[in-house]
């Protein structure tokens, strides 16, 4: 191994010095040709004495200069971009020198313009050696290519098509092969990137395939929204094509390469939405402040963590009291899952006290709660558990965090609460309720965020597709027309950050979710993506509770605008907390009668009582 690396290093080194002597030489070749055109073509005048020295000087500056402090001091990728950059700084550390000893001082140089002129046309000679390079080493792999090679059609050729095709072209290892080009902007129809040319649009992908032998579609638009990525692999499916793509831009770690393609998943078809963010408010909010999240465990309450991470908190404390989940989130923030850090906090939220005591020790300017019971069939079938965690629960943690002063409250809602039909809607049209309430009392900020199902939670119909389809099917669907708002985690948590940087005390923030989208086609997208198309669907009828199609506000809600644009706002009336607090249950179906009376906004169940 180590005389592998040897050879490797010699032949490195090699390499760089010859394009030393190379640079050096049309230095050399510059000067004469430059003098030969100031002297129109005589010989002996080009040949002169002073002409002699300004070679010298000029072949010397540039070795020395591009060897201290130029290209030669580093390998760089031949003809890359930093490359040119540092040629181009190394020339104007010799011409300008030169020119300005011609121009002020009595030493004769030979023409005062020529150290101008040498160092134009060396330039030119060094990027022309680069580029006759480059373009013989594509030409080289596209005729070396073997027949087990992927032939991939690159569909965009904007940035991230352009650096896919340059991996590709100078990856003497890969084993993909660039032969063509499509984007569906029609100005770039005659571009080429490294010899590969733009063949068409996304409608001409089974006419150039046919014509480019090709076997790979690689979608290089990183921000390829689901329409277009759904468009893209019919028309592959047409022109028997494997579709692979580009990870979003987010999701890359320095310069595209060819092994960052993957196959398609089902987030490509349903959440690849760019989010943008404001980066400085979310920061205002989080960056230097102890910030709390209650259900660090979860799908939810651990990507907050992460992304809140980012934003540089004094502390990061994590409550949850699932002590596995704990572990895990804890090694995706910090790296380490040692559980011996104070900032790991085991609890359970129906506990008031121990929410109390939380709160003083740890003493958080933002909390963000993410902990609830989620699963719908079970809240209905326990109702009274939904009370004691969804609405006691929060009502304990609106309580601790008012008694030390939280200066922003953040309750983690969802689409269930909006016009609710279920004992997990009306429990969290409670909390969203509850969270006005402690609006009104107190001089902080409390606001609710509301959004939909996201991909990949636990528990999602996602997951119990992929599983169903692991032991073979049938995939149970409820019916063929029930619909859902879908969104990735990370895209929904950075909104939650977004909404509680913005929100306005006492308001249900709501996020865009998109467009719906019919459970059905989820999961016969999942079967096309497993690759097993004998998986049978089966449907099973609505499940208590259950509506056909998801709404993210009730009927009578006013909708407002924010600061984002992919964030909404409504007003919801409070109820009293004092209230809730003294009520007391006598049977589970009387919990969620009265969890259901007042998810109602009848002013009646309001702060009256």
């Amino acid at each position: 191994m180590k005389g592998t690396d040897s050879t490797r290093e010699q032949s490195t080194q090699f390499n760089r010095w010859s394009w030393v002597g190379v640079d050096v030489l049309v230095v050399v070749v510059a000067v004469l040709l430059a003098a030969l055109l100031r002297y129109d073509f005589n010989l002996d005048l080009a040949l002169s004495q002073p002409v002699a020295w300004l070679t010298v000087i000029a072949g010397a500056g540039h070795l020395v200069i591009g060897t201290l402090t130029g290209p030669y001091a580093v390998d760089h990728l031949r003809g890359s971009y930093e490359e040119i950059v540092d040629i181009a700084r190394t020339v104007a550390l010799w011409a300008v020198p030169l020119l300005l000893v011609s121009i002020l001082l009595p030493y004769d140089l030979g023409p005062r313009s020529l150290p101008l002129t040498v160092g134009a046309m060396a330039l030119l000679g060094m990027f022309g050696a680069r580029f006759v390079l480059r373009a013989s080493r594509s030409r080289s792999r596209r005729l070396n290519a073997t027949t087990t090679d992927s032939r991939v059609l690159v569909f965009g050729a904007g940035e991230g098509g352009r650096q896919l095709v340059r991996a590709i072209v100078r990856d003497t290892s890969s084993e993909m092969r660039a032969v063509g080009l499509l984007d569906d902007d029609r100005s770039k129809r005659k571009i080429r990137i490294d010899g590969v040319r733009v063949l068409g649009t996304s409608r001409d992908i089974l006419s150039v395939a046919l014509e480019t032998k090709a076997t790979t579609l690689a979608i290089a638009v990183p921000s390829a929204n689901p329409e277009l990525v759904t468009h893209l692999k019919d028309a592959a499916i047409e022109a028997d094509l494997e579709t692979l793509i580009l990870p979003r831009t987010s999701e890359l770690l320095g310069q595209v390469a060819g092994g960052d393609l993957r196959s398609l998943d089902l987030a490509d078809f349903l959440g690849r939405r760019p989010i943008e963010l404001d980066a400085s408010a979310i920061a205002n909010t989080i960056s230097g402040r102890t910030v709390l999240v209650t259900g660090a465990g979860g799908s939810i309450g651990s990507e907050l963590c992460r992304q809140i991470h980012k934003f540089g908190p004094k502390r990061l404390i994590m409550l949850d009291r699932d002590e596995s989940a704990l572990h895990g989130t804890e090694l995706s923030v910090t790296g380490q899952g040692l559980l011996d850090s104070d900032d790991i906090v085991l609890a359970d939220i129906r506990d008031r006290q121990r929410m109390i005591e939380v709160f003083e020790h740890h003493q958080p300017d933002v909390v963000f709660h993410a902990a609830a019971l989620k699963h719908l069939p079970l809240l209905e079938m326990y109702p009274e558990e939904a009370w004691k965690t969804n609405v006691l629960g929060t009502l304990n943690v609106l309580g601790a965090a008012q008694h030390i002063q939280v200066k922003t409250f953040v309750n983690v809602s969802t689409d269930k609460a909006a016009n609710p039909s279920c004992v997990l809607g009306y429990s969290k049209r409670v909390t969203e309720r509850l969270t006005a309430d402690f609006a009104d009392k107190d001089k902080h900020t409390y606001v609710s965020v509301r959004f939909g199902n996201v991909l990949g939670s636990r528990g999602s119909v996602i997951t119990a597709f992929t599983a169903q389809i692991e032991q073979g099917g049938p995939i149970t669907v409820t019916h063929p027309d029930v619909e859902r708002y879908f969104m990735l985690i990370p895209e929904a948590c950075q909104l939650v950050l977004q909404a509680a940087a913005i929100g306005r005390d006492g308001e249900v923030m709501v996020l865009d979710m998109g467009k719906p989208a019919k459970i059905q086609n989820i999961a016969t997208t999942l079967i096309e993506l497993s690759g097993r198309n004998d998986i049978e669907i089966i449907y099973t009828g609505l499940r208590p509770g259950e509506k056909m199609s998801e709404e993210l506000f009730t009927p009578g809600e006013t909708i407002r605008r924010t600061d984002h644009n992919l964030v909404n706002s409504v007003l919801v009336p409070s109820i009293s907390a004092d209230y809730v607090s003294s009520t007391q249950h006598g049977s589970p179906d009387n919990a969620a009668e009265w969890m259901k009376n007042h998810s109602r906004e009848d002013n009646h169940y309001s702060n009256a009582h």
